[in-house]
């Protein structure tokens, strides 16, 4: 599982280094609260997506050198916008748990 977890942290950069100062700041401490862990992600996210565009663009003028790093930047931003909606599926999943349960 922790295996998972870095394969991970090698797509979102700094997501891990995050989720770890999240774990040992305490929230008296002023530790990053969700909503700056989960913009870092969509920022993390969008500059992908932005570099892959940039690739795709170079490869089709004919100035990328090596299209296999073209494809490389592609197939990571579809992975970390895979995990992004990943993510946000669970936490809609997880809402509609807790909208459910009785009182």
């Amino acid at each position: 599982m922790s295996g998972a977890v870095n394969q991970i942290g090698k797509l979102v950069p700094g997501l891990q280094s995050d989720i770890q100062n999240s774990l040992s700041v305490g929230k008296e401490e002023g530790g990053p609260s969700f909503t700056e862990v989960f913009g870092k992600l969509i920022d993390s996210v969008n500059s992908s997506q932005i570099e892959a565009a940039q690739a795709q663009q170079l490869a089709a003028t004919g100035e990328a050198a090596d299209l296999h790093q073209v494809m490389i930047a592609v197939e990571e931003a579809g992975i970390t916008m895979d995990l992004l909606l990943e993510i946000r599926n669970k936490l809609v999943d997880a809402y509609q748990t807790l909208v459910r349960m009785p009182m």
